[in-house]
């Protein structure tokens, strides 16, 4: 008795996922556009749910698409914004009244929500890099294309900070560190350390996250030219949204 021939064809569903994948590679689906549902990748494929299911479960896994309860799989497809560490941070882009985010986002249009400007205790990690007991902190979220693509809190050292623009919703042209400088205090040297890790539910919710998708921790210390720590910058980055670039010299 003869052995059937092993097929090298991938399954039903991989092709399927592998058509729609192309498609939305090409542009010809593009962002926010509807994926053929379930009923619809039954009726063309001739297979049953469960196969149907697995081709779209393909695509969410691979972060391209996103379920939306009630509704259907969309496409998820973002131009990655290019973070260039040292270039974002240059004197000449603050210090000259420019947002450092205009380098991030090179003409796409940004958003800045959900501010909030508090007074509060040092968390103890902060604490004891600012010197202090008490801060002024900076909490908001920057949307890129109408995404939610970061969520950042600020920590300054409070008496240092106490009765200026760093406490108010808008702080000016150039933002923080160009306020800093107007204090005398302006940075000269900054640090940065990335981590990668999963989202906490709030941060997940408030950067509209699919399910199975990583964040980027970058903690940042801007320090004076004189060795003082004055402010210290977590942000948590959606990573789909993100390519980090630092230069450095052989």
């Amino acid at each position: 008795m003869s052995e059937s021939p092993v097929s090298n064809e991938p399954p039903i569903y991989r092709r399927i996922a592998d058509g729609l994948r192309a498609a939305i590679l090409s542009g010809e689906l593009r962002d926010g556009d509807r994926l053929p549902g379930e009923n619809a990748l039954m009726a063309e494929y001739g297979i049953a749910r469960a196969t149907a299911r697995q081709a779209l479960s393909v695509l969410i896994n691979e972060g391209l698409a996103v379920p939306k309860r009630g509704s259907g799989v969309y496409v998820r497809r973002f131009k990655p914004i290019r973070r260039h560490g040292s270039r974002r941070l240059a004197r000449d882009q603050w210090g000259q009244g420019r947002a450092i985010w205009d380098s991030d986002t090179r003409g796409r249009p940004y958003t800045v929500d959900a501010v909030r400007i508090t007074r509060e205790p040092a968390p103890e990690n902060v604490a004891r890099v600012l010197a202090g007991s008490e801060v002024w902190v900076r909490r908001r979220r920057y949307s890129v294309d109408g995404r939610p693509v970061q969520f950042a809190t600020s920590y300054f050292p409070a008496d240092l900070v106490e009765g200026t623009p760093i406490t108010l919703p808008d702080t000016g042209p150039g933002g923080v560190y160009a306020r800093l400088g107007d204090l005398g205090q302006a940075p000269a040297h900054f640090t940065e350390e990335v981590q990668a890790r999963m989202p906490q539910p709030e941060e997940a919710t408030s950067l509209d996250l699919p399910a199975g998708t990583p964040v980027l921790v970058v903690c940042r210390t801007a320090y004076t030219a004189g060795g003082t720590a004055v402010e210290v910058n977590i942000m948590v980055l959606d990573a789909a949204s993100y390519v980090l670039q630092y230069d450095f010299d052989a």
